[in-house]
Protein backbone atom coordinates (compact mmCIF):
# COMPACT_ATOMS: atom_id res chain seq x y z
CA UNK A 1 0.00 0.00 0.00
CA UNK A 2 1.68 3.60 -0.48
CA UNK A 3 0.89 5.81 1.76
CA UNK A 4 2.21 9.78 1.98
CA UNK A 5 3.29 10.76 4.82
CA UNK A 6 3.69 14.01 5.79
CA UNK A 7 6.83 15.87 7.18
CA UNK A 8 8.83 19.45 7.15
CA UNK A 9 12.54 19.80 5.83
CA UNK A 10 13.70 18.85 9.64
CA UNK A 11 11.76 16.02 9.51
CA UNK A 12 12.99 14.59 6.60
CA UNK A 13 16.52 15.70 7.55
CA UNK A 14 16.01 13.34 10.67
CA UNK A 15 14.63 10.38 9.04
CA UNK A 16 17.47 11.33 6.54
CA UNK A 17 19.67 10.88 9.32
CA UNK A 18 18.40 7.89 10.65
CA UNK A 19 17.44 6.28 7.60
CA UNK A 20 13.80 5.45 8.56
CA UNK A 21 10.37 7.40 9.24
CA UNK A 22 8.79 7.28 12.17
CA UNK A 23 9.85 5.47 16.18
CA UNK A 24 6.83 4.27 16.59
CA UNK A 25 3.55 4.62 15.10
CA UNK A 26 2.52 7.47 12.40
CA UNK A 27 -0.02 9.13 10.95
CA UNK A 28 -0.17 9.32 7.08
CA UNK A 29 -2.69 9.45 4.16
CA UNK A 30 -3.63 6.77 1.82
CA UNK A 31 -7.00 5.81 -0.31
CA UNK A 32 -8.93 4.26 2.15
CA UNK A 33 -12.80 4.08 1.91
CA UNK A 34 -13.33 6.92 3.58
CA UNK A 35 -11.35 9.06 1.21
CA UNK A 36 -12.91 7.29 -1.67
CA UNK A 37 -16.18 8.42 -0.67
CA UNK A 38 -15.10 12.04 0.51
CA UNK A 39 -13.55 12.50 -3.32
CA UNK A 40 -16.07 10.30 -5.16
CA UNK A 41 -14.15 9.03 -7.55
CA UNK A 42 -12.90 5.34 -8.77
CA UNK A 43 -9.96 6.54 -10.96
CA UNK A 44 -6.61 5.55 -9.16
CA UNK A 45 -4.53 8.04 -9.56
CA UNK A 46 -7.22 10.87 -8.96
CA UNK A 47 -7.16 9.10 -5.72
CA UNK A 48 -3.55 8.83 -4.92
CA UNK A 49 -3.21 12.53 -6.10
CA UNK A 50 -6.10 13.42 -3.27
CA UNK A 51 -4.71 11.86 -0.90
CA UNK A 52 -1.27 12.99 -1.95
CA UNK A 53 -3.16 16.54 -1.03
CA UNK A 54 -4.40 15.56 2.29
CA UNK A 55 -0.63 15.01 3.48
CA UNK A 56 -0.18 18.36 2.27
CA UNK A 57 -2.29 19.76 4.03
CA UNK A 58 -1.32 18.00 7.22
CA UNK A 59 2.62 18.85 7.01
CA UNK A 60 0.75 22.70 6.45
CA UNK A 61 -0.37 22.12 10.04
CA UNK A 62 3.27 20.39 11.11
CA UNK A 63 4.56 23.54 9.66
CA UNK A 64 2.07 25.80 11.92
CA UNK A 65 3.23 23.97 14.98
CA UNK A 66 6.97 24.28 13.99
CA UNK A 67 7.66 27.91 13.21
CA UNK A 68 11.08 27.45 12.89
CA UNK A 69 10.92 25.19 9.87
CA UNK A 70 11.15 26.44 6.65
CA UNK A 71 8.09 27.17 5.36
CA UNK A 72 7.66 24.39 2.65
CA UNK A 73 5.61 21.45 2.97
CA UNK A 74 7.07 18.19 2.75
CA UNK A 75 5.57 14.80 1.44
CA UNK A 76 7.67 11.23 1.35
CA UNK A 77 5.09 8.23 -0.45
CA UNK A 78 5.98 5.07 1.13
CA UNK A 79 5.20 1.98 -0.15
CA UNK A 80 4.41 -0.52 3.01
CA UNK A 81 2.40 -3.68 3.56
CA UNK A 82 -1.24 -3.43 3.58
CA UNK A 83 -1.06 -4.67 7.09
CA UNK A 84 1.04 -1.83 7.98
CA UNK A 85 -1.24 0.39 7.43
CA UNK A 86 -4.95 1.01 9.64
CA UNK A 87 -7.37 3.59 9.00
CA UNK A 88 -9.84 2.16 12.06
CA UNK A 89 -11.55 5.36 13.03
CA UNK A 90 -12.12 3.65 16.25
CA UNK A 91 -8.54 4.35 17.16
CA UNK A 92 -6.92 7.70 17.83
CA UNK A 93 -7.70 8.59 14.16
CA UNK A 94 -10.02 11.97 12.94
CA UNK A 95 -13.04 10.15 11.05
CA UNK A 96 -12.76 13.77 9.66
CA UNK A 97 -9.98 13.35 7.93
CA UNK A 98 -10.48 11.36 5.02
CA UNK A 99 -7.82 8.99 3.87
CA UNK A 100 -5.77 8.97 7.55
CA UNK A 101 -4.09 5.89 8.36
CA UNK A 102 -1.85 4.98 11.14
CA UNK A 103 1.40 3.34 9.68
CA UNK A 104 3.00 0.78 12.40
CA UNK A 105 6.64 2.32 12.29
CA UNK A 106 9.30 2.39 12.02
CA UNK A 107 9.37 2.01 8.47
CA UNK A 108 12.98 1.97 6.29
CA UNK A 109 13.66 4.83 4.55
CA UNK A 110 14.21 2.82 1.72
CA UNK A 111 10.57 1.78 1.04
CA UNK A 112 10.02 5.71 -0.16
CA UNK A 113 9.32 5.78 -3.64
CA UNK A 114 9.75 9.68 -3.89
CA UNK A 115 9.69 13.00 -1.77
CA UNK A 116 7.14 15.96 -2.43
CA UNK A 117 8.35 19.52 -1.42
CA UNK A 118 7.46 23.06 -2.25
CA UNK A 119 9.34 25.36 -4.60
CA UNK A 120 10.76 28.25 -2.83
CA UNK A 121 8.31 30.69 -4.72
CA UNK A 122 5.57 28.76 -2.70
CA UNK A 123 7.04 30.05 0.77
CA UNK A 124 5.06 33.12 1.33
CA UNK A 125 1.82 31.38 0.65
CA UNK A 126 2.82 28.72 2.63
CA UNK A 127 3.78 30.90 5.20
CA UNK A 128 0.31 32.69 5.30
CA UNK A 129 -1.61 29.50 5.29
CA UNK A 130 0.40 28.55 8.02
CA UNK A 131 -0.09 31.30 9.98
CA UNK A 132 -4.06 31.36 9.25
CA UNK A 133 -4.83 27.49 10.10
CA UNK A 134 -6.11 28.65 13.39
CA UNK A 135 -8.62 31.47 12.22
CA UNK A 136 -9.33 28.59 9.37
CA UNK A 137 -10.03 25.72 11.77
CA UNK A 138 -12.30 28.46 13.57
CA UNK A 139 -14.81 28.81 10.25
CA UNK A 140 -13.08 32.20 9.56
CA UNK A 141 -13.99 31.83 5.32
CA UNK A 142 -11.15 34.08 4.96
CA UNK A 143 -8.42 32.34 6.62
CA UNK A 144 -10.12 29.11 4.70
CA UNK A 145 -9.22 31.01 1.68
CA UNK A 146 -5.33 31.99 2.76
CA UNK A 147 -5.20 27.98 3.33
CA UNK A 148 -6.50 27.19 0.18
CA UNK A 149 -3.86 29.24 -1.51
CA UNK A 150 -1.00 27.19 -0.51
CA UNK A 151 -3.00 24.34 -2.47
CA UNK A 152 -2.13 26.55 -5.52
CA UNK A 153 1.12 25.28 -5.32
CA UNK A 154 2.10 22.05 -6.54
CA UNK A 155 4.95 19.92 -4.85
CA UNK A 156 7.25 19.50 -6.80
CA UNK A 157 8.56 15.26 -7.53
CA UNK A 158 12.03 14.21 -6.68
CA UNK A 159 13.38 11.24 -6.39
CA UNK A 160 14.64 9.41 -3.38
CA UNK A 161 18.25 10.05 -3.99
CA UNK A 162 17.60 13.59 -4.22
CA UNK A 163 16.63 13.87 -0.30
CA UNK A 164 20.51 14.10 0.69
CA UNK A 165 20.30 17.58 -1.58
CA UNK A 166 16.99 18.37 -0.26
CA UNK A 167 18.27 18.10 3.55
CA UNK A 168 21.73 19.92 2.78
CA UNK A 169 20.48 22.74 0.80
CA UNK A 170 16.79 23.32 2.45
CA UNK A 171 15.75 23.37 -1.28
Amino acid sequence: MRVYVPLTLPGLAEAYKTGQLGADAFVAYAVTPGLREWYASDDIEELEYAALGRAALASLRLLAAEPAAPRRRVVIAVDVADRAATADPGQVLDPAEPGEVRVAGPVPLGKAASVHVDAADAQARVTAAAEALPAADRGDDDAQSVVDGAEDHELLWFATQEIANLVGRGV
